[in-house]
């Protein structure tokens, strides 16, 4: 944890979050702990296929609510703190559960989209997810069924139960509605890209947060840190792509650590 501090204390640092800085929010990560593999729904499916929509706003329904109740944790607030001090120069997050705005972080980029908003594909009308939820729930009597939650406000659902599930189309056009999220297979716009870049050339050093940066989206601000020199300071439970680029590794709990730090450089 010294080490830590050390290393940011004479440095404004851009942090890049990932799902494991919002599991202590009750949202579970992708790779904890006894997780099951998950088929991801893929951009391309999504689009093209009338089952693949089926399934994913069938167990999106039962998600929904995990994701809709959760609130700021420590590591979110911690970030905010430090970004208030003038510690941090924003965060990027790739995670898509609004968790850094509600916590007071101000230069957000969240790189893969936010559950929270919808979009049609026809008329590109955006409505709130909690208004979608209400619409689905009205068409579908009796939903949800019992069901695990899953990372990204998904649920482990039968097929059987899939299939008897309505979904609800755009209210403008009758376009398909699809969350304002990256899916697999799609690409991050570039405009937020491009504000994802100008964090970390404002930064004087890259502090990871929670992600195993298995994913090339969040990965790369790595590899561009340590092409640059930046320094590179890991705070993860477990191994991570970016181990061998970082100039510091912290195996520790992410809201514990970030709360010493922001104490300690506030």
């Amino acid at each position: 944890m010294q080490d830590l501090i050390a290393l940011l204390s004479d440095r404004r640092a851009v942090a890049l979050t990932g799902a494991g800085c919002s599991t202590a929010s009750g949202i579970p990560d992708y790779r904890g702990e006894g997780r099951p593999q998950r088929r991801s729904i893929q951009h391309q499916d999504f689009i093209t296929s009338e089952a693949t929509r089926r399934r994913y706003w069938a167990r999106a329904v039962v998600g929904w609510p995990v994701i809709a109740a959760a609130r700021p944790n420590p590591a979110h607030l911690a970030l905010a703190a430090l970004e208030d001090a003038g510690r941090l120069t924003g965060v990027i997050t790739q995670n898509v559960d609004g968790l850094h705005g509600a916590a007071g972080s101000r230069r957000c980029v969240e790189l893969h989209g936010a559950l929270a908003r919808v979009r049609c594909l026809g008329c590109d009308a955006r409505t709130s997810r909690a208004a979608l939820q209400a619409r689905m729930l009205a068409a579908n009597p009796g939903w949800p069924p019992a069901a695990a939650a899953a990372p990204d406000g998904d649920a482990e659902l039968p097929d059987d139960e899939v299939t008897r599930f309505v979904v609800t189309a755009c209210e403008a056009c009758g376009g398909v509605l699809k969350p304002d999220v990256v899916m697999f297979g799609d690409n991050v716009a570039r405009p937020i890209v491009d504000a994802a870049w100008a964090l970390l050339d404002d930064a004087d050093a890259l502090l990871v947060v929670g992600s195993s940066l298995a994913v090339f989206s969040g990965f790369r601000f790595v590899r561009r840190a340590a092409e640059r020199g930046v320094p590179v300071a890991i705070v993860n439970r477990g191994p991570t792509r970016g181990d061998p680029l970082a100039t510091l590794r912290v195996d520790a709990d992410a809201g514990e650590t970030l709360a010493a730090l922001a104490a300690a450089l506030s």
